[in-house]
């Protein structure tokens, strides 16, 4: 069952326990299962860990935080997720959050700037990333696109 499910994709030691624990494999028997499948390398939490942050945040933009719950959310030890999502370069979850407004701001063409602003936000928002860096690339972005930054609004939200 462990191996069909790994066949599939890779998972992490909590899912297949899970897994095990649904069709009522006994304790014993799923720990030594698993323990046998951690030494020889089919089960690896931190390498799941580190492949789903660079995949993810290539893959969907995803920020530190949006990332770090999605692994919690899996079964990753709290140890494993720090240093999996501090793998992520600051200055590359920058870029990303930029190149997915960039990617937005057309479909946001002619309406009103507060609204527009509220949307780019929203979206960075939804992927994790703290509202004092969503603040400064829409606001950004919107004036590299033409907005007057007097139409939009002053008050950058608390991080």
């Amino acid at each position: 069952m462990c191996l069909r499910m790994l066949a599939a994709s890779p998972r992490t030691r909590a899912q297949l326990a899970d897994a095990l624990r649904r069709k009522n494999i006994p304790d014993d028997v799923a720990e030594r299962v698993l323990g046998r499948f951690s030494d020889v390398g089919l089960i690896d939490d931190e390498a799941f860990a580190q492949a789903w942050v660079q995949s993810r945040h290539t893959g969907r933009g995803l920020a530190r935080r949006a990332l770090a719950a999605e692994l919690r959310r899996r079964g990753v030890a709290d140890e494993t997720v720090s240093d999996a999502v501090e793998s992520l370069d600051p200055a590359q979850e920058e870029q990303t959050a930029r190149a997915l407004v960039v990617r937005k701001l057309p479909s946001t063409a002619g309406v009103d700037p507060a609204k527009r602003m509220r949307r780019l936000m929203g979206m960075l928002a939804r992927k994790g990333y703290s509202p004092g860096l969503s603040y400064r690339i829409v606001r950004e972005a919107l004036a590299e696109n033409g907005t007057d930054p007097e139409a939009l609004p002053d008050d950058p939200p608390l991080d």
